[in-house]
């Protein structure tokens, strides 16, 4: 087993944005812009949030933080993200999920510029990747794709199983690893929690991509021998063994999968921080006009 150990190739993968940055700056007189919106007190969404803003000053990146409390209401925040849209200095925009049940997830997505939609979620942007056109992809499986290039893993012609069906990490994964590309050039399986005789599925994969949500769901015997683990999980628990009071799981069961698998990603320090370089290219591309002019 060797591990796919998201701090060397994120760290790798910084340095290289990091002198695009530079560079975009001389020439440009400005940095990349990325703005973030947070709603509420969520403890995971705080730590995500500080960790991309923290990434953005590394690389030399401008960073804002727009915070709200749980109350509110659409119609403000909706507004906020309308006079981001209008600001010539914004790149990127990302609002943090979840939001309090009074907002809609899909009209805030909507509503941010798919232009700045560094997140990849907007309809746009999916409906481009769909079509293999420029677009921003999801960071979380642009990631594992940068991830999976910075260990030069040859995935063509691998039988890819994808454990869930998210709009944001499942179903654009598996668009993403059945394109004519590498990353990609897979037989790709979908799979989900309805899926019949799911561990017969899962037991095909050369490649599993586990992002179904739920602490250690993939177990070793789903798992052939010499496959390819990619584990999307982050599950938190609380936890007296820890001084930050809880503890995160992946949705593989590290141990005892870890001892079949060729290679696999472990939690933390795996997937999560490549979504963050996922985000960090996408606002990049964003402030270079690479992708939208």
């Amino acid at each position: 087993m060797q591990l796919l150990d998201g701090k060397f190739a994120s760290e790798k993968i910084k340095t290289e944005i990091a002198a695009e940055a530079a560079d975009f700056l001389a020439q440009s007189g400005r940095k990349p812009h990325l703005v973030a919106i947070l709603v509420g007190n969520d403890g995971g969404s705080e730590t995500y949030v500080a960790s991309k803003m923290k990434n953005c000053e590394k690389v030399g990146f401008k960073s804002s933080l727009f915070r709200y409390d749980n109350s509110v209401t659409e119609a403000e925040l909706l507004l906020k993200i309308e006079e981001i849209n209008q600001d010539v200095d914004v790149d990127g925009l990302i609002v943090q999920l979840p939001l309090p049940k009074h907002i809609d997830p899909e009209k805030v997505t909507e509503t941010i510029d798919y232009r700045k939609d560094v997140d990849g979620f907007h309809p746009v942007n999916l409906g481009r990747m769909m079509r293999n056109l420029p677009c921003f992809i999801p960071a979380t499986p642009y990631g594992i794709l940068l991830m999976l290039q910075a260990y030069n893993i040859d995935t063509t012609g691998k039988h890819c199983v994808v454990v869930g069906r998210s709009n944001i990490v499942g179903s654009p994964m598996s668009i993403l690893m059945a394109r004519n590309a590498n990353p990609g050039n897979c037989t790709v399986t979908l799979t989900h929690s309805k899926t019949h005789n799911l561990k017969e599925m899962v037991l095909q994969g050369d490649i599993v991509v586990a992002a179904i949500g739920r602490k250690n769901f993939v177990t070793a015997d789903m798992v052939k021998t010499g496959a390819i683990i990619i584990d999307v999980g982050i599950n938190r628990e609380t936890s007296t063994e820890t001084k930050s009071g809880f503890k995160l799981y992946g949705d593989v069961d590290f141990e005892n999968v870890a001892q079949k698998a060729s290679w696999i990603t472990p939690v933390p320090g795996g997937v999560g921080l490549m979504t963050i370089v996922g985000l960090l290219k996408n606002t990049l591309a964003s402030a270079k006009g690479e992708i939208y002019s």
